[in-house]
């Protein structure tokens, strides 16, 4: 069963994928093409490690081009202008208060597909991103998180 569910990126996060798409297309295609011509060139295939790491490369790029031309099908664009203003929606940083560890974070709210948490960038679909969204500057909103629930306060939308 195909999986029709709808990806959720910003303009920026679109931005990225159709630059790594025409990247994989225009660049590491040739780049795969040449690897796989030079190790045909050095004869009998069955035993060409070469030829053999060449064409999984190649396999590994077809595939990522594929994944990345299915998203932007599926690819809904979210527009800050869409959303109210004052409470934190997709595509907003929001700086936090974590009372679990009285440290102050800044997190931008993205979807599934641009998620990357080692550089503040948190799915809404994330315990975190889930309980922000809808939420204002001076709410505390509640985490459920593996070791329990944790409080966190909004201190401002960026």
């Amino acid at each position: 069963m195909a999986d029709n569910k709808t990806i959720i990126l910003t303009v920026e996060g679109k931005q990225k994928l159709e630059e790594e798409l025409s990247h994989l297309k225009v660049v590491r295609r040739a780049e795969v093409a040449v690897k796989i011509k030079e190790a045909r060139a050095q004869g009998d295939l069955s035993e060409n490690a070469e030829y053999d790491a060449a064409k999984e490369e190649q396999a590994e790029i077809e595939s990522r081009i594929t994944q990345i031309q299915n998203m932007l099908k599926k690819a809904e664009i979210i527009n800050e202008a869409d959303f109210a203003q004052g409470i934190v929606n997709l595509g907003n940083k929001v700086k936090i208060y974590d009372t679990e560890f009285e440290e102050e974070e800044i997190y931008t709210i993205v979807g599934s597909a641009e998620a990357d948490p080692m550089k503040g960038r948190i799915s809404n679909e994330s315990p975190i991103g889930r309980a922000l969204l809808g939420h204002g500057p001076g709410e505390s909103v509640a985490v459920e998180t593996p070791d329990g629930i944790v409080e966190i306060k909004i201190l401002e939308i960026l």
